[in-house]
């Protein structure tokens, strides 16, 4: 069993309009929206094995919020998360080793949405990421399979979908 774990980069900030796209920092809403999903994945247990993260800056503050509340995370930042495509993403979860059972990968829509709904079976949380995969939202898919090579579109059973607002009202609406 591969238990695969997706999260969009919490709410940015978008204040300064010259600023890089890559070196955009959290807003005060998306600071607080991953610490609270970062209690939340301790509250519920939820380990990793590995965490591949895009090296901008809003997903860099992102896991490092989720990691204040969560604990420390086994981080690898890989260049290619950042604004990936489907296939690229694909190709990242296929190379995992596959000693690793659990893998997060934190970054950017809309590579995050399309990769969630790429890869799971019909179904109600199916229909909810389809509806929005809001910032800071989180995707775990498993999949019945021995290797990280074998994961396949379609083959994924979505067992859950988080948002922030479903922690807390003030951290909404989705965007």
């Amino acid at each position: 069993m591969k238990i695969l774990i997706l999260l969009r980069h919490a709410k940015s900030d978008w204040d300064d309009p010259s600023q890089r796209d890559f070196d955009r920092p959290l807003n005060a809403r998306g600071r607080k929206a991953a610490a609270a999903m970062g209690a939340e994945l301790r509250r519920l247990g939820l380990g990793f094995d590995r965490v591949v993260v895009s090296p901008s800056r809003r997903t860099t503050e992102t896991v490092e919020r989720l990691a204040e509340a969560y604990g420390p995370l086994p981080l690898d930042y890989d260049e290619r998360v950042y604004l990936a495509s489907v296939p690229t993403l694909l190709r990242i979860v296929r190379e995992i080793d596959d000693a690793h059972d659990r893998l997060m990968i934190v970054g950017h829509n809309p590579g995050m949405e399309r990769l969630a709904l790429s890869l799971a079976r019909d179904g109600e949380l199916r229909d909810q990421v389809a509806a929005k995969f809001p910032t800071g939202a989180l995707a775990e898919l498993s999949f019945d399979v021995a290797s990280w090579g074998e994961i396949a579109e379609g083959a994924g059973a979505l067992t859950r979908f988080i948002r922030p607002r479903d922690l807390a009202p003030d951290l909404g609406p989705d965007d």
